[in-house]
């Protein structure tokens, strides 16, 4: 028989997620204690397992994002499933979903899972509906000058320049630089008008995950001047393009950081996942940027089931609203 947890062995989940074939950080404990010192943020953590043996046959770790506190934090609450569930059957899979809508308790309008790998093979209807989402992968496992090669020659012509202008990058030297990190990321969202996590959130992945090697910061400066940075995650030789931004009136600065990393991480590590490159058939203005790094274009999709249709109506008519609001300031 197949039990469904919130109460389980820490080191056996984290075994478990290890040795999954598709185990990756954003399913980890680890992950679960970022989001739990998190402002508006609340982790969910389940674990089906054969009671018999103690057996973990699954697990799912989600977080429940919330813009704000008090009824706006109602009207915009939805969980996210990055990279999961892991699973070994469809057993599993099925009573851990159904335990976690009914744990949920009218707590998200809605739930989004964003596959990290094809799950083609996988696929069961359990009410989630499929939808397209591009990402780029760039395999690492081989020396700098084979990944150079692979650049479009415009993108190259754009990390040559930078070197040339100056613009510098490294990784931080300590907790205090989270805030130049983040204050570059916020602008860069202001600009395109998208809401953004509270600095919480760096400085709780900085304290959770920095000490075992899962994170890296990094920041570009031009003649002493923060005017980029980038966040990446880490774990068993795959490096996730978490969190960007630069300085919009500096040019090259995108092309720098990323090729500084991708020149780090060569021969070390196995793939650099770019984060996601948006809908296919909808304009995403950084889709050719990722695209002229040469990696493979891949399709993973996601997973999503609305909760509250009415909530979710309401949250679209918001964002919407927040756009222009935003728009409106930057003009």
């Amino acid at each position: 028989m197949i039990d469904v947890t919130e109460s389980f062995d820490r080191e056996k989940w984290e075994n478990f997620v290890s040795s999954h074939p598709e185990g990756n950080i954003f399913q980890t404990c680890a992950m679960a204690d970022v989001y739990r010192s998190t402002k508006n943020y609340e982790p969910i953590s389940l674990a089906a397992i054969e009671q018999e043996t103690g057996e973990v046959l699954a697990v799912l770790q989600a977080v429940i994002i919330r813009d704000a506190p008090g009824l706006v934090g109602s009207i915009s609450s939805r969980s996210i499933i990055n990279g999961g569930p892991l699973f070994l059957g469809f057993e599993a899979l099925e009573k851990l979903l159904n335990y976690y809508e009914k744990f949920l308790n009218n707590r998200a309008i809605y739930t989004q899972v964003r596959n990290l790998w094809d799950t083609e093979n996988s696929k069961k209807n359990l009410g989630y509906e499929y939808e397209p989402h591009l990402n780029y992968l760039i395999n690492l496992n081989r020396p700098e000058k084979e990944i150079w090669g692979d650049i479009h020659k415009p993108r190259r012509k754009g990390i040559n320049r930078a070197e040339k202008v100056g613009i510098e990058v490294r990784k931080i030297k300590n907790r205090d630089e989270i805030k130049d990190c983040y204050k570059v990321i916020e602008e860069t969202y202001k600009n395109v008008r998208l809401p953004l996590a509270d600095i919480s959130l760096l400085e709780s992945a900085y304290k959770n995950l920095s000490g075992s090697g899962l994170i890296d910061f990094y920041l570009a400066t031009l003649e002493g001047e923060v005017v980029g940075s980038r966040v990446v995650l880490k774990y068993k030789g795959l490096v996730h393009d978490w969190y960007a931004g630069s300085n919009q009136e500096i040019n090259y600065v995108n092309e720098a950081v990323v090729w500084h990393m991708l020149s780090e991480y060569a021969g070390k590590e196995k793939v650099f996942d770019f984060g996601g490159a948006g809908h296919p058939d909808k304009p995403y203005g950084v889709r050719e940027f990722k695209k002229r790094f040469g990696g493979e274009e891949v399709n993973f999709g996601r997973y999503e089931k609305v909760h509250d249709r009415n909530k979710k109506e309401l949250l679209n008519l918001g964002f919407k609203a927040y756009k222009k609001l935003n728009l409106a300031r930057v003009l």
